[in-house]
């Protein structure tokens, strides 16, 4: 009888080694797990994101503060800020293989500022070295990484009469009007300086169309070196908007802006870098781009 008994058994039951029956997961048991999961994602992936994003936002304010400092070091350097360069078509100026300074210099702001940033190789590198070689400095995280772009050899003269790699920029001086702390052709020094530095723009991110970022536009092409044109110098008299996307052939309008939320950082003559709210009185933001207008602004994060 205990023979036939044992032998009718088809099928047990598991037992952990303890001796307990174990009771596997019902259909039921699992779908409420996986409910309970993505409800924990959920609740938890915003604020990866936020942290994310205050992460990359500090890294922002980071390379304005370099930037800034790197105007003052120019200026202790040559009694000089740097200027804006002549015009997009010109290379950076070397004379018997030593970059120029001063008016003489046909390129823009950012390749004046290379020695400053820890760039000192790329800037004695030559014209197509420095075009082309991209420095972190110059991005803002929140919108991309180093971007290059390679175009026609457009400039006047010629470098190469081929194709040249050109590196970009987030970030723009004031202003295009011409009475910011950066002028086109001949730079000026502190003393011209006299509504004061504390609430005077110097570099800011720039607005850009992010339906096109990697491809040409006409105001982030020409890169970091260009002289005197919409890739690195920027309205003050013109209202600050966030990117956008856009039909093709529009782009970011000269004006200021930034893919961070609210507001966009910029860096002040006296070396701070701060948040200015998209909202911001388009007379005051106008004010803050010019040095001498007689009109002392206030402008506070948000």
């Amino acid at each position: 009888m205990n023979g036939l008994s044992t032998s009718c058994r088809v099928g047990t039951v598991p037992h952990d080694r303890a001796g307990h029956a174990r009771r596997a997961f019902t259909l039921v048991e699992l779908l409420v797990v996986i409910a309970i999961i993505g409800i924990l994602i959920a609740i938890t992936l915003p604020a990866v994101q936020a942290a994310r994003e205050a992460a990359r936002r500090t890294h922002c304010q980071n390379n304005l503060k370099q930037i800034a400092l790197a105007f003052h070091q120019h200026h202790d350097a040559h009694q000089f800020f740097p200027s804006g360069g002549w015009a997009w078509d010109k290379a950076p100026t070397y004379v018997n293989g030593t970059p120029a300074s001063g008016s003489p210099q046909q390129a823009g702001w950012g390749f004046q500022i290379l020695p400053y940033i820890e760039a000192v190789t790329v800037w004695n590198a030559g014209p197509v070295a420095a075009i082309g070689t991209p420095n972190s400095v110059f991005f803002c995280p929140t919108r991309s990484g180093p971007q290059t772009l390679t175009l026609g050899d457009d400039y006047d003269p010629p470098l190469t009469g081929g194709d040249l790699v050109h590196a970009l920029c987030d970030y723009a001086a004031s202003n295009r009007e011409g009475t910011g702390v950066v002028r086109r052709y001949d730079p000026i020094s502190l003393r011209e300086v006299t509504d004061g530095t504390t609430n005077t723009l110097v570099v800011a991110e720039k607005r850009l169309n992010l339906a096109f970022m990697y491809e040409p536009q006409e105001d982030h092409n020409e890169g970091y070196t260009v002289g005197w044109n919409s890739d690195t110098i920027r309205r003050a008299d013109v209202a600050p908007e966030p990117d956008f996307l856009g039909d093709h052939g529009v782009d970011g309008d000269h004006r200021f802006g930034s893919s961070h939320a609210n507001s966009f950082f910029a860096a002040f003559l006296d070396g701070s870098v701060r948040p200015i709210p998209y909202t911001i009185d388009k007379t005051v933001f106008e004010h803050a781009g010019n040095i001498s207008d007689g009109q002392v602004v206030n402008i506070e994060a948000p």
